[in-house]
């Protein structure tokens, strides 16, 4: 099916959440790397409304600030008092000038799992059905708590919505519940609005009523049957967020399998709706990954890593990491046990070894840091290898300094180098050093104090100690042999 460009979309997203019991307001909750309010607001652009209206009312100064960073294109509308989903619609429009001419797609902000192609299709029908309201709508296994969509047998139209409370034995035997998902007539919504009444429980103006009163008008009420019922979940609270997180993810896992991943253990697997892939790339078990993440081709990740607004190259190979915001070139490997902090770039075929942390460092091709080190704020260059238990010495207690290091370098284990520092290309360090002063081109640097060997000082400091019998034991030992 397809549908005229809708005239606007209008997000509702004023509420609390008090049963989120949560200093956020609801709509601000995460799940795979977007709001909930952002996964609507995402869904919503699918249909490329002309206007795209979020309704705000708690913390309207913290969600409008977060919607500027999501979406600079939307509106925002002040609900200052909750008064229903009505009056929300009604704040809505104002924004738009009190009407919109052509569809009005209506949505709440807590609803993370609804697609734009659900969306699409709701919008499709309210056109061809050539209807006054159309009703997104799910059949459910249990529909226990949701108003029942009651249908003319004949037309198929909606002739009411029945609340759970409310309904009949018969009534409550039907699975096909309302979503509060809606398509209305722009006009005919901002007429109907302005006779709702709040004559009910709770003074509110329910935006429901504008169905019945449209009917009652002579015009058509319809619906559109959601082809996955999860779709229209609403979040209330943190159990409900969970199993939203948990339906996502396995949706973006299945996406990721189907485009050519391999995903070994998608129980234990966590991927953000940011991430790309391209074929072949294979995740272990236990691995997350988030934000702007891309994995290339043949690139393999896990198991037990986190990979956050990183990108690995083809045929990169990373075990057991913490990464955040780094680049891992062709070929490289990175891990067991090691961090990767922002501004990282490893080379083509380069190694980020065991127990190794990076930061703000650029690695050459074929650069091999393999073992217990530190590298902050460093650039070393092709083929170089830098010695286990190596630190770059990066800070001064006042500001971070840089350290260079050139191509076929090899630097002895213990090294500290002191920035700002150069070390040429082609140079060798002595291991122990502390490298304070730069090193020329093809030189050996040696930066350590002369050994001394004082014999006798455990007998003599330590009288008595095991070691002082051991050496004892071992000089007797040695005596014999001679």
């Amino acid at each position: 099916m397809s549908s005229e460009r809708p005239a606007a979309v209008v997000v509702l997203a004023a509420g609390e959440g008090t049963r989120m019991k949560s200093k956020t307001p609801k709509v601000l909750h995460e799940i795979a790397g977007r709001s909930l309010v952002g996964h609507v607001v995402a869904a919503a652009r699918e249909l490329d409304p002309t206007h795209l209206v979020v309704v705000v009312g708690h913390e309207s100064e913290r969600v409008t600030a977060h919607l500027a960073a999501v979406d600079d294109r939307l509106r925002t509308a002040h609900q200052a008092e909750q008064r229903g989903t009505g009056n929300a619609v009604r704040v809505g429009l104002d924004e738009l000038g009190g009407t919109a001419e052509g569809t009005v797609v209506v949505v709440c902000g807590d609803t993370p799992l609804l697609s734009g192609e659900t969306l699409a299709a709701l919008s499709a029908t309210h056109t061809t059905d050539a209807n006054a309201v159309t009703v997104l709508t799910a059949e459910v296994p249990d529909a226990t708590g949701y108003g029942r969509i009651v249908r003319d047998p004949a037309t198929g139209a909606v002739t009411e919505i029945v609340e759970h409370k409310d309904a009949s034995d018969a009534q409550r035997a039907i699975r096909e519940i309302n979503s509060g998902v809606f398509a209305f007539d722009g006009r005919l919504l901002a007429d109907a609005l302005g006779q709702v009444r709040t004559d009910n429980s709770q003074g509110e103006e329910y935006l429901t009523d504008v169905l019945s009163i449209l009917r009652e008008a002579g015009h058509r009420v319809g619906a559109c049957v959601a082809g996955d019922h999860h779709e229209i979940l609403g979040i209330n609270n943190r159990v409900q967020l969970t199993e939203a997180r948990r339906l996502l993810n396995q949706r973006l896992l299945e996406r990721a399998m189907t485009a050519g991943v391999t995903v070994v253990d998608p129980a234990s697997t966590l991927i953000d709706v940011t991430v790309t892939y391209e074929r072949d790339a294979v995740v272990h078990p236990g691995t997350q990954l988030l934000g702007t993440t891309h994995l290339s081709e043949d690139a393999e990740v896990g198991p037990n890593s986190r990979l956050k607004d990183t990108r690995v190259g083809v045929g990169a190979r990373v075990d057991n990491t913490v990464s955040e915001g780094a680049e891992i070139g062709e070929a490289a490997t990175v891990g067991p046990y090691a961090y990767l902090r922002p501004g990282t770039r490893l080379g083509t075929r380069s190694k980020a070894g065991t127990y190794v942390e990076m930061k703000n460092a650029a690695i050459g091709e074929g650069t091999k840091v393999p073992h217990l080190s530190y590298v902050g704020d460093a650039t070393i260059g092709d083929h170089t290898n830098i010695g286990a238990a190596s630190v770059f010495v990066n800070y001064d207690g006042v500001a971070k300094h840089h350290t260079t290091i050139g191509s076929h370098c090899r630097t002895g284990s213990d090294n500290m180098f002191v920035a700002p520092v150069t070390i040429g290309d082609g140079v060798y360090t002595a291991a122990g050093s502390v490298i304070t002063k730069d090193v020329p081109p093809g030189s050996l640097a040696v930066a350590r104090g002369q050994q001394r060997n004082i014999e006798g000082w455990v007998a003599r400091k330590r009288p008595g100690s095991a070691a002082a019998q051991a050496a004892q034991s071992a000089a007797a030992g040695h005596d014999g042999e001679s």
